[in-house]
């Protein structure tokens, strides 16, 4: 039996041995690297985490005490120390364990996490609510990844500092978040720096030992390291010092011994304390510890050799990515924005061949949103390249900072819809809701790779805010077309297929199965219409009211949540003319969070599949007509 068989939980870890512990770490990421290897997932940032993992729940007495971790991409080995490796291999699989911290999964996660900087905030309300129930218990915020340069961190460490309550913050130092680290906080936080006490030692001190006789250059070399040393001893400090945190550090993240030895001090330490520790992303896999932008989130891979089977179809990411760089190159004044996600969004060889002209401004999806209004505002077109659930974060800077100005910002929402195996908080089932309510915002959505080609045209053309978003997923396409990409009509779609006896009105991913529910429908004598919509924002008015008045019978298909979504469009459509009484179908994603899984698997759980599309309008129609015989 393995180490990792016997730990039930992290009160076993305890009774390990020095030399144990040693063993449990290296079975740990051996587990992990086989697992992510088969299921995909988050890998280098759970490998750089082990040692601190296992100090942690040594040192601290979850689930009494609670340990928090931030963004949760790391939470892997706490999850095999704390009851779940029996169940790892279900990893983010239909019906499995989650690959992000969940409250609902074990004790031991006291707060669910998906989105970065949250932890902070979330461990002082723990803090807080701890104090004013008279309880005792440690409350532990784990931060890093790039998660420190979101504004909500520095929220929460602001507050720490005044409320000072009794918490550790520690902060996971491996200079990278999914792209590396960018930005001020990031080289504050992991090269040499020019403040104040570091410059003076630096005019004063090391000048003077270079003077000392026939020891000059030896005792500048000391200086030298020194230097060095102050320069991370002293200067990291002062920044979380002002803030009302007492920091430590830093300190190796792989040095079990100094970990546990610091955390046992750190216990006693009454108010608000910053830990930080120097860690390598992806840690004990070669491959990983060589490329770790690449082994951040893998798909399926050989665990011996690292790498992965490329899929012969280009996905819709990969098709922006290209088409972005062919826009660039026609107009200067395009430029690209994104948040910690050049090389997930398709972005990296736009950074390559235009790097005076794209931006990573780390994860700080607000700030980015607002920079890339004051680009706009600037006379430049910025293609502000932001997954669906993290542009959420961004909504009031939407509407403020871009919308009311009418600025020329181009959202490019990548992973629009069910994402798969992240699920939960992951999943892209809001934007056409957020989006469509803001007056003047367009809302596209392309039915194949050609189209999404088209879609980004039209957007740079534009004047105004407008919106693109796509899935996380193949194009249909088996070779995209070499044509030149054309503009759209704003809210005009396009009748793919003529019936009589139902009209389906159906967004971007949902085209393709509502067309193969036609054809089955066909075979059983319902004969339908169906319409790539193409636009949430504006509709297509003309063809909706042209079929309320022809058919009667409208369905709408989208991969959103119904409320505020195309769905609703179609309905006020109808209203502001008087055919309210027209007959209405509406299918989405349910008034509910979607779980986890493969992609397919999902749509079809959740009724966005052919079949379950086919069964859906058949069973409503045929209802409808013995309504009215």
């Amino acid at each position: 039996m393995s180490l990792l068989e016997r730990i039930h939980s992290p009160a076993d870890l305890k009774a390990l041995s020095r030399a144990e512990l040693d063993q449990l770490a290296a079975e740990i990421r051996h587990v992990i690297i086989q697992t992510v290897a088969r299921r995909a997932g988050h890998l280098a940032p759970n490998l750089g985490v082990v040692e601190l993992t296992l100090a942690l729940h040594r040192v601290f007495d979850s689930p009494r005490d609670k340990i928090i971790w931030d963004v949760g991409h790391q939470s892997y080995p706490h999850k095999l120390v704390t009851g779940r490796f029996d169940r790892f291999d279900t990893l983010r699989s239909l019906g499995g364990i989650k690959g992000y911290p969940a409250r609902d999964e074990s004790d031991h996660d006291p707060f669910g996490t998906c989105h970065g900087s949250t932890s902070i905030s979330a461990a002082l309300g723990f803090a807080v609510a701890r104090d004013l129930a008279g309880e005792d218990f440690h409350v532990v915020a784990v931060i890093g990844d790039g998660a420190l340069t979101g504004g909500m961190a520095f929220e929460g460490l602001n507050n720490a500092g005044e409320l000072r309550r009794r918490m550790l913050v520690v902060l996971n130092d491996n200079e990278w978040s999914i792209s590396p680290n960018v930005g001020a906080i990031a080289r504050y936080l992991t090269r040499l720096t020019t403040h104040r006490f570091y410059r003076q030692f630096e005019r004063d001190v090391y000048e003077l030992l270079g003077r000392v006789p026939r020891l000059g250059h030896r005792a500048q070399e000391a200086a030298r390291r020194i230097k060095e040393g102050l320069a991370n001893l002293v200067v990291p400090g002062v920044l979380f010092e002002e803030l009302g945190l007492k920091y430590y550090g830093p300190i190796d993240g792989h040095d079990l011994d100094l970990l546990m030895h610091t955390l046992i001090e750190l216990k006693e330490v009454p108010g608000p304390v910053l830990l930080h520790v120097v860690t390598k992303k992806g840690k004990g896999y070669a491959p990983a510890e060589s490329d770790a932008g690449t082994f951040h989130g893998v798909g399926v891979f050989d665990p011996e050799t690292g790498t992965s089977s490329k899929s012969a179809k280009k996905t819709y990411t990969q098709v922006f990515g290209e088409t972005a760089v062919e826009i660039a190159a026609r107009l200067p004044k395009v430029v690209a924005v994104t948040a910690a996600m050049t090389d997930n969004t398709g972005l990296k060889p736009f950074a390559k061949r235009f790097p005076d002209r794209f931006f990573d401004v780390g994860m700080a999806e607000e700030h980015g949103v607002t920079f890339s209004a004051g680009l706009a505002a600037g006379g430049l077109i910025p293609l502000t390249t932001i997954y669906s659930t993290f542009l959420q974060r961004g909504f009031d800077q939407i509407i403020h900072d871009v919308a009311v100005q009418n600025l020329h910002v181009v959202f490019c929402v990548d992973r629009a819809g069910l994402v798969g195996e992240d699920g939960g908080p992951q999943h892209g089932a809001f934007d056409v809701g957020f989006l469509r309510m803001i007056p003047g915002v367009v809302v596209m959505q392309p039915r194949n790779g050609e189209e999404l080609r088209d879609m980004l045209w039209t957007a740079v053309q534009h004047e105004g805010p407008i919106a693109v978003r796509y899935p996380r997923a193949n194009v249909p396409e088996e070779n995209l077309g070499t044509r030149e990409p054309r503009v759209l009509p704003l809210g005009v779609s396009e009748q793919l297929r003529a019936g009589g006896d139902v009209a389906i009105l159906a967004l971007g991913t949902m085209v393709a199965p509502a067309l193969a529910a036609a054809e089955t429908l066909a075979g059983e004598g319902m004969s339908a219409t169906v319409v790539n919509a193409r636009f949430a924002a504006p509709v297509d008015e003309t063809t909706i009211l042209g079929l309320a008045r022809s058919i009667g019978r409208i369905v709408t298909i989208e991969e959103n949540v119904l409320a505020g979504g195309f769905g609703d469009a179609v309905h006020q459509c109808l209203a502001r003319h008087d055919l309210s009484t027209t007959s209405l179908l509406h299918i989405g994603l349910p008034d509910a969070f979607v779980t986890h899984g493969k992609r397919d698997e999902l749509l079809a759980t959740v009724g966005l599949d052919a079949l379950g599309l086919a069964a859906r309008v058949r069973d409503w129609v045929r209802a409808h007509q013995r309504q009215y015989t």
